[in-house]
């Protein structure tokens, strides 16, 4: 299935994407609705489960073949890849887990996601000094942004690999080797790129994205890549059958964990939310990661000088194609931009209201691939 037959075929597009038929959904920077085909997956894995034990009637290796679907679109390797549910409870992994001491410092950005905020500032608690990233635009993140506010007391910096409100992607890579050539490790929260465009873990140490957005699958079904060179750092802060070795499901004398990212893994697997995350992953390399991209990139360069012209205001219009995300977040002067938000609702179309700290409010779009430009084009009708 390609993107041009999903545009040229209707019918074929309501299939694969029922929500098609009911609204016009530009949500997916929020929480997607499911494709058929991922809710049948979930579907199926459920029923075959209603006259066995769960585990049991898996596929052979069904978890191990899951893990390098995974690993192969991260390009990654299979035992760094940790099945641990969603992107906040990944991160809290990498904050908590890491050998911190007094006097080392960790760069954040505090207007990303509170997801990617919060577990860095507990660890003030334990004498860590919580750097908050000074940068001129709201989600702009420079590479001289970074180089300006390290020194060699910085341990990590922990950044989104694109803002949830201006859809500003970050070079993870050029970033990511910058950093390594300084012996500071990256950690990513990816979960406004996974699915959307192409997000390498080449030159990053750590990286969490659950998949209920851009990768169309299940919500608390997400991933935690850990480098290999970096796991026996990062301690698991969690302990069950799973992850501490327990031959004949017996605790031994002393706590010995596997050696492997599945040390991150604490018991039983989500089997329902795996079943959506395969399939949700099949999909996007079916339909190919750079066509994605492409499309997004090619929503975004007619829709903001169409949203302009409607006398909106448009957060960080002039994006380069290497930083441009699937977000475009508007605001039309004078208007109260939640009734209008409550309006689109009321003509089934989903989009977002967020907040920004000077106390302004912005409807955010955030259209996928399977959306067509006369679904865009509904919400320019609504403008006026």
């Amino acid at each position: 299935m390609t993107i041009a037959e999903l545009h040229a075929d209707e019918d074929l597009r309501r299939h694969e994407f029922p929500v098609v038929a009911a609204k016009t959904f530009l949500g997916h920077a929020a929480v997607a609705p499911l494709p058929r085909r991922v809710a049948d997956a979930v579907k199926a894995r459920a029923e075959a489960a209603v006259t066995a034990d769960q585990e049991a009637s898996l596929p052979p290796n069904y978890v191990a073949d899951t893990r390098r679907l995974v690993a192969d679109v991260l390009q990654a390797q299979p035992d760094e890849i940790a099945f641990v549910g969603p992107t906040s409870l990944a991160l809290s992994y990498v904050a908590a887990g890491m050998p911190w001491k007094r006097g080392h410092n960790v760069l954040i950005y505090h207007d990303d996601y509170p997801s990617n905020v919060y577990p860095w500032m507990a660890l003030a608690d334990r004498g860590v000094e919580v750097r908050l990233m000074n940068i001129r635009e709201l989600g702009k993140i420079r590479m001289v942004d970074v180089q300006g506010q390290v020194d060699e007391n910085t341990k990590l910096v922990a950044l989104a690999s694109c803002h949830f409100v201006t859809g500003w992607r970050v070079n993870v890579d050029a970033l990511g080797k910058w950093l390594h050539q300084r012996g500071i490790l990256f950690c990513l929260d990816a979960i406004q790129t996974l699915g959307a465009f192409p997000t390498s873990v080449e030159h990053v140490d750590f990286l969490a994205a659950d998949t209920h957005k851009w990768m169309l699958g299940p919500c608390a079904a997400g991933v935690l890549y850990v480098r290999k060179a970096v796991q026996a750092r990062l301690a698991p802060i969690v302990h069950g059958w799973h992850n501490v070795r327990s031959p004949g499901f017996l605790s031994q004398e002393s706590i010995d964990f596997r050696d492997d990212a599945r040390r991150y893994e604490v018991g039983s697997h989500n089997l329902l939310g795996l079943a959506g995350l395969r399939a949700a992953f099949a999909l996007v390399e079916e339909v190919g990661i750079r066509n994605i991209a492409a499309e997004l990139v090619r929503k975004r360069e007619w829709l903001v000088p169409a949203l302009q012209a409607k006398g909106c205001e448009v957060l960080q219009p002039q994006m380069p194609p290497e930083n441009a995300g699937g977000i475009t977040s508007f605001a039309v002067p004078g208007a109260d931009m939640a009734a209008l938000h409550r309006r689109l609702a009321d003509a089934d179309i989903v989009t977002s209201l967020r907040g920004t700290r000077d106390g302004r409010h912005w409807i955010r779009l955030s259209p996928h691939y399977y959306n067509t430009d006369a679904e865009l084009h509904r919400v320019l009708e609504h403008l006026g």
